[in-house]
């Protein structure tokens, strides 16, 4: 196992973020070489400019945190955020829709996204919390069909986050043909690396700090 801090996306999505506090983010994760942060559109471009020159990675969150957007905005929020700077694109997919069984339109919204982000990282949050183990599994085959890089199982800010049960299904619906971010409730260093045993191969959090004191 690499060290713990290349396998985190520093996180910070809250609705007051404000920019000093994102650009204290970016200093940290320059600070402990984590591999990326993860934050609102918005800052973007500022992250950009705090970042550059360094190899931390910008992830910008895309129809967040619902899913429930038009497809044509989450592709023009992609389009904007590739053009401001960011290198990966977590998207929510379209959490009500793939629970009322309209798959196709999911796959549709899906490809849509995967193809905007051109060349750029596509990561795929399920939000686990609201879906049963059936539309997990045809999320996962969605996701196989359109050639996204990661699944992500969480925004953290629904009524749940990554578990263990979670990380094991995808890993056994998917296997290495797509990469895993556990996300969402994950305070410890303990939990981290328990995920990442179990597979997952990034980790977003907003207590990497605290984690990377043990």
């Amino acid at each position: 196992m690499n060290p713990i801090n290349t396998y985190i996306d520093h996180t910070q999505l809250k609705a007051t973020a404000t920019p000093e506090e994102i650009s204290q983010l970016c200093k940290e994760a320059v600070a402990h070489q984590f591999y990326a942060v993860c934050i609102a559109g918005f800052y973007t471009a500022f992250a950009k400019a705090e970042l550059e020159k360094t190899s931390v990675k910008i992830a910008t969150v895309i129809g967040f945190p619902l899913g429930a957007d038009t497809t044509a905005t989450k592709v023009f929020e992609t389009q904007e955020a590739i053009a401001n700077g960011t290198h990966e694109i977590d998207m929510v997919l379209n959490i009500g829709v793939l629970k009322a069984g309209y798959l196709k339109q999911v796959k549709e919204d899906i490809a849509a996204v995967r193809k905007a982000s051109q060349n750029e990282v596509l990561k795929v949050i399920f939000e686990n919390c609201y879906l049963t183990e059936q539309e997990k599994r045809n999320a996962c085959k969605i996701c196989l069909d359109t050639g996204v890089d990661f699944i992500k199982t969480s925004t953290g800010f629904g009524t749940g986050g990554a578990t263990v049960k979670d990380i094991k299904l995808i890993k056994a619906e998917v296997g290495d043909r797509i990469k895993i971010k556990a996300s969402g409730k994950i305070k410890t260093l303990e939990t981290a690396l328990q995920y990442i045993e179990l597979g997952a191969d990034r980790i977003g959090t907003s207590s990497a700090l605290q984690m990377i004191k043990k």
